[in-house]
């Protein structure tokens, strides 16, 4: 039996401790917003934190995020329902167009704005580097993620309900 914390929740898996932390989020927990892509680590789809880093759940093998807290993006809006200011602002600047690689790029620059609060453009491309994005949106992610760090930077997100 492994234990895992996933957005806040102590949760027992019987499941082999070498099988992707991704599958056990997705077809086991059936938490279906962290997406599968390339299976080896490089596009960035299946990316949620363990212990506030980035990870890529794909090659993260269950028994290395036993004892750590996981957070997936069903995690990351708040308790009220309001979505995290990275959220809103993917909405507020229209990133997503397929929408596929849209949880782990939030994912990844939620990361970077809780490293970085405010991040020049080289640090953008930087952190969001391993983050593929099929239709070519990065000027629309670079902008949504500027206009995240100054709501988050002055408190003003007038995030939305979700739901």
């Amino acid at each position: 039996m492994t234990q895992l914390k996933i957005n806040g929740r102590i949760t027992q898996l019987d499941v082999d401790p070498a099988m992707p932390l991704l599958w056990a989020i997705r077809e086991t927990l059936n938490l279906s917003g962290t997406k599968y892509g390339c299976g080896i680590a490089q596009c960035g789809a299946c990316t949620v934190h363990l212990n506030g880093v980035p990870i890529r759940a794909c090659s993260t093998p269950v028994s290395a995020a036993e004892g750590g807290e996981i957070t997936t993006i069903e995690g990351v809006a708040g308790d009220d329902g309001r979505l995290h200011a990275v959220q809103q602002a993917w909405i507020d600047h229209q990133v997503p167009q397929c929408g596929y690689c849209q949880s782990g790029q939030i994912m990844s620059a939620i990361a970077l704005l809780q490293a970085n609060p405010d991040p020049s453009d080289a640090d953008i491309d930087d952190a969001m580097r391993g983050n593929i994005c099929r239709c070519g949106a990065y000027g629309r992610i670079r902008a949504a993620i500027k206009t995240a760090a100054i709501q988050t930077s002055t408190g003003t997100q007038e995030g939305q309900k979700n739901g």
